[in-house]
């Protein structure tokens, strides 16, 4: 017959197993570099907290048993009110590891800019002289995800793929509502907003396919804004062009408004050819024939108010 002692064990141990179940651990464990060096920027920050938080738990314990009321050899000193040792100890740690976190921060910060263009390809490898990163363009629309692929000229709905070890500039705009692209094995998360352009840079290191979703609530069809990024060799990658080529059907300003409609889980859809300028007129807000587009009144705008000025 299990003792209470057993049961208490078993108990503690199932708890703990469900509660890790549904745990994923792509964040701490990613196939990207960017995404690792972010892994890398918690664990480290983590650890500088833990400096404070252990000792004070330790030291909590230790001083509640050591004073507990049955203990009648614990000092007692009624009028102790000051040690210089241990105020020093206590303000001179916080202030240290502040100033770490500090110094951390600031050069992370920097060197993880997302529209920073990568330097390296992986710890200890350098982005090779002359390799120009793969462009992908990028729209979060209601409630699907929409890529186009400028240099190939195709597009897609709901899947995208990048070599493995090729930098990947990603311009990331939104048809209405706001929404957050996010790859967690490649990168962390950036916005996608309407009339404006996001950036991000980013490489992934191993095949595989990976999930992709949004990370800001944007209505109805949020949960279901989901796609898969595929990491695959230079060759996997080409025969995938080839397949979207082959497969798609042409992206005119017609099929897109037809897609722009909102729709909730939607499938993969290939694109064998875009409309030319369809992309940077989704983001200036100009897809219909006759709308002025963003870039174009701003530019009015600023000629209507300088001559105003000059006059």
């Amino acid at each position: 017959m299990a003792t209470p002692r057993t049961l208490c064990k078993t108990l503690l141990a199932s708890v703990l197993a469900l509660s890790l179940a549904g745990c994923n651990w792509v964040v701490m464990s990613p196939s990207g570099d960017v995404a690792s060096q972010q892994a890398d920027l918690i664990l480290w920050s983590t650890y500088l907290m833990l400096i404070i938080i252990v000792p004070v738990i330790v030291l909590t314990l230790l001083l509640a048993w050591r004073y507990r009321s049955s203990n009648k050899d614990a000092t007692y000193k009624p009028d102790w009110d000051h040690s210089t040792k241990l105020e020093l100890v206590i303000w001179a740690a916080p202030l240290a590891i502040i100033i770490a976190l500090g110094a951390l921060t600031w050069v992370s910060t920097h060197k993880l800019d997302p529209y920073r263009p990568l330097d390296r390809i992986e710890k200890g490898v350098p982005v090779p002289e002359g390799t120009e990163p793969l462009v992908v363009e990028v729209v979060a629309m209601d409630w699907k995800w929409l890529f186009f692929y400028p240099e190939q000229g195709i597009a897609t709905v709901n899947e995208l793929a990048a070599p493995v070890d090729r930098p990947i500039k990603f311009k990331i705009t939104a048809t209405t509502m706001m929404n957050s692209f996010y790859v967690p094995a490649l990168a962390g998360m950036i916005y996608a907003m309407g009339g404006m352009e996001t950036q991000l840079h980013a490489v992934i290191n191993e095949p595989g396919s990976y999930e992709g979703f949004s990370a800001n609530y944007s209505g109805e069809g949020f949960n279901k804004m989901r796609f898969e990024f595929l990491g695959e060799s230079e060759s996997d990658f080409e025969q995938w062009v080839a397949q979207v080529k082959a497969q798609g059907n042409p992206l005119s300003r017609d099929a897109y408004k037809a897609l722009e409609k909102p729709s909730i889980d939607d499938p993969v859809r290939y694109y064998s050819e875009v409309m030319p300028g369809l992309y940077d007129a989704i983001l200036n807000r100009c897809v219909d024939p006759g709308q002025v587009c963003m870039k174009d009144l701003m530019k009015s705008h600023h000629g209507h108010h300088g001559e105003e000025h000059g006059e």
